[in-house]
């Protein structure tokens, strides 16, 4: 894609989501610190949007993809899944405006069938297991990545804003990951240095926060508890929050990695404000019997 392409695409994308959310901020003046920023602080949990499948169906009814499936490893039985409330919204995915995620580019296709099966929801579960690495970072309790972290999927789905002048943090609940996003101007570090959260700096942009993060890994995916959607390590992610009304705030995010897909793309999703919501602590780390039980059990396999 060249550049004048791309600026079409990321201007479309900010007036589907300025639109969005002039239709939800109608008369509703945003609240302001006490040092001036627009205060989107509070716990935003995304419980209610769970269910609402990433991709819109395709024409003829069938199903939307790209969800969660039953996986293996730590996965939880079905019946401990919190579940979401209707919504009007028929996926996450709002650009394409066919609510479809864009083709993988021919790099993209061929790195994804490299990785290893065992990191998909929808490997038949059978290994091999030879190492922790043949399991996701997500089934190792170690992240799922920057749109892992804020998609709303299974349970435990708590975010939290925090601000003070110059910086906001977010904190999500499962995996509990926090992200520090300064927002003085300061550029971003040089790309030897990356990380599963990337590197983020923040502006303004009239009163939405604009999150830009970039110097990535190549191990965690754009999908459900980023155990999916695998991208490459030019992933530069654009993330937009803004608060249409007192309990509402709308989030999105761009996802702009040419190695893995042949065009950016969007989701986007409205967060309900719930002070009364229990951030958790998520021991994942203490409970994870599922990796040594998956290993040892690989092991047993073994011998004759």
């Amino acid at each position: 894609m060249n550049a004048v392409t791309k600026k079409i695409v990321f201007a479309f994308v900010a007036v589907t989501v300025a639109t969005l959310a002039a239709q939800d901020a109608t008369r509703f003046v945003v609240p302001r610190t006490p040092w001036g920023d627009p205060d989107l602080q509070g716990r935003w949990p995304g419980t209610a949007m769970m269910g609402v499948p990433m991709e819109r169906p395709l024409a003829g009814g069938a199903r939307g993809g790209r969800g969660p499936g039953p996986g293996i490893g730590i996965g939880p039985p079905g019946h401990w899944g919190e579940r979401g409330t209707p919504q009007q919204q028929a996926s996450l995915v709002v650009d394409p405006p066919d609510g479809r995620i864009p083709p993988m580019s021919d790099e993209g296709t061929r790195r994804t069938a490299s990785l290893p099966k065992t990191w998909y929801y929808d490997n038949d579960g059978g290994g091999p297991f030879a190492a922790p690495t043949d399991l996701s970072a997500y089934d190792r309790c170690i992240t799922r990545g920057v749109v892992g972290s804020m998609l709303p999927v299974g349970y435990n789905a708590g975010n939290e804003i925090v601000q003070g002048p110059g910086v906001v943090a977010l904190r999500n609940e499962m995996i509990h990951e926090t992200r520090v996003v300064p927002l003085d101007g300061r550029p971003h570090l040089s790309p030897v240095f990356r990380s599963y959260m990337g590197d983020t700096r923040g502006r303004w942009d009239g009163d939405t926060l604009v999150i830009d993060t970039i110097n990535l890994t190549d191990k965690t995916g754009v999908g459900a508890n980023g155990r999916a959607l695998f991208h490459s390590s030019a992933l530069h992610l654009t993330e937009r929050l803004t608060r249409t009304a007192a309990d509402r705030l709308l989030y999105a995010v761009t996802i702009d990695d040419p190695r893995t897909w042949t065009r950016p793309w969007t989701m986007s999703f409205p967060l309900t404000r719930d002070e009364s919501y229990g951030m958790f602590e998520y021991a994942c780390h203490e409970g994870n019997y599922g990796l040594r039980n998956i290993l040892s059990a690989s092991r047993a396999g073994e011998r004759p």
